[in-house]
């Protein structure tokens, strides 16, 4: 017997874009103006690959031949951009919706966590909704009674157990909606990035309890953008852009090569043309990049990695004293740190000559959190003449790592993440006892 139990081939799903409404009045030259309006989409559609229809309406797939198997026991990781399709695949391996072409076979019951609420009636109480959410998914009165106290204790809601759920806040939902999905003993539990509405604590809580689903031999599907979590708790994932399958395979390669394409082409400019780059007729850009300190251009920088800015621009006017520095910014606007090479003693208080000149400075790694980044340089003129400023001539993202985690799956908040030394120490019970005795 095949350990397979989710098979998909050929998986297409097919929507219907820019209904025009039943009813509505045209006049003559709105008849003449769609009429143009349509020929001209239908030409670009042509040229694209889209599917224009009489009426002006556009055939957009979300999914176009996807298809992979997954054994049971797997944990898979769903990965991608927004509009990748990531959600429409779920939505069909829970039976919400059908698929327009393809074929899928699952074998066992299914749980699905995929919105704030998904599969509760709003005028009925917590405990209600538990038995209601039980009986969907199969499981008599009796398994769902044996399962009930683990699944109110781990929601948190006793006090609102007996409240009809519409009067509950979107974390009080996801929380109830959790702890029934997981603890009713799915075959196979499929989770979207619901679990974000959570707080910190909660998410620790949810990502633990998937861990021990895993373990417990069913399968997992977790749809994250996240990708700590795919790394932590999916030994394989699966990569989708545009509707089809880019990549599946081990988490790790699937995961880094995501990443590499997710980079902002800001992490490398080159201005060839003396005469259109910026600056001035003293000094003008020629290169710009940002890369891991022993790696490549194309290779992600993760932060335990230290990684390296470097920055090359011509010199026009002989014997001129220039410095540079740079200001460092978080995706939030908050300024990291600003930096200069004031021990850098090489060209330090030296006149340059005509030519053009690098500056590299170097990150180490473990110091800046995960996120996007953006650099502003600064060139100067005999320490107090700024010369030019370039907004935002570098933009990268560092990514997230799996080293240095201490189990812990989710975000690392603050603008800078160090490993700092810390000290543990064992203090004897019976000492303790002896001292809180006297």
């Amino acid at each position: 017997m095949s350990d397979t139990v989710i098979s998909v081939e050929n998986l297409g799903k097919k929507y219907i874009l820019g209904h025009q409404m039943q009813g509505e009045y045209e006049t003559l030259r709105d008849k003449i103006s769609n009429g143009v309006k349509f020929l001209s989409r239908k030409l670009a559609s042509t040229l694209n690959g889209k599917s224009i229809t009489k009426h002006g309406t556009e055939e957009f797939w979300a999914l176009r031949d996807v298809s992979f198997e997954i054994k049971q026991g797997e944990v898979v990781g769903i990965i991608g951009r927004n509009g990748a399709g990531k959600s429409t695949l779920l939505k069909i391996l829970s039976r919400i919706t059908e698929p327009t072409a393809g074929e899928i076979a699952i074998q066992g019951r299914v749980a699905s966590l995929l919105e704030v609420g998904t599969g509760f009636h709003p005028e009925l109480t917590g405990r209600e909704n538990i038995y209601l959410n039980g009986a969907i998914l199969g499981m008599s009165k009796n398994e769902i009674k044996r399962k009930f106290d683990e699944i109110v204790a781990f929601s948190e809601i006793e006090k609102f157990l007996d409240t009809p759920v519409k009067r509950y806040s979107s974390g009080m939902y996801v929380r109830l909606a959790f702890a029934v999905a997981a603890h009713l003993e799915p075959e196979i539990l499929i989770v979207d990035e619901v679990l974000a509405v959570g707080d910190a604590g909660f998410q620790k809580k949810c990502l633990g309890k998937m861990d021990d689903v895993a373990r417990e031999g069913r399968t997992v599907l977790l749809v994250s953008h996240n990708m700590i979590s795919v790394q932590g708790l999916c030994n394989r994932a699966i990569w989708l852009d545009a509707g089809k399958v880019v990549e599946q395979g081990n988490s790790n390669q699937v995961i880094s090569h995501y990443l590499q394409t997710s980079f902002s082409t800001l992490t490398h400019k080159v201005w060839e043309d003396k005469a259109k780059a910026p600056g001035n007729d003293e000094v003008r850009l020629y290169r710009a990049c940002v890369r891991p300190t022993n790696g490549s251009l194309t290779e992600p920088i993760t932060v335990c990695l230290p990684f390296v800015m470097e920055f090359e621009f011509w010199n026009h006017q002989p014997n001129a004293y220039l410095n540079v520095s740079l200001q460092l910014y978080n995706e939030h606007g908050i300024l990291v740190f600003e930096t200069a090479p004031v021990h850098q003693t090489g060209w330090l208080g030296r006149p340059f000559p005509v030519g053009i000149f690098r500056y590299a400075c170097h990150v180490p790694g473990n110091l800046l959190n995960n996120g996007l980044h953006r650099v502003v340089l600064f060139i100067v003129k005999n320490d107090d003449i700024l010369l030019h400023k370039q907004e935002d001539i570098l933009i990268f993202e560092i990514a997230d790592s799996m080293e240095n985690r201490a189990g812990w799956y989710g975000k690392w908040d603050g603008v800078i993440r160090p490993i700092l030394e810390w000290e543990t120490e064992q203090i004897e019970a019976e000492n303790l006892m002896g001292s809180l005795r006297q």
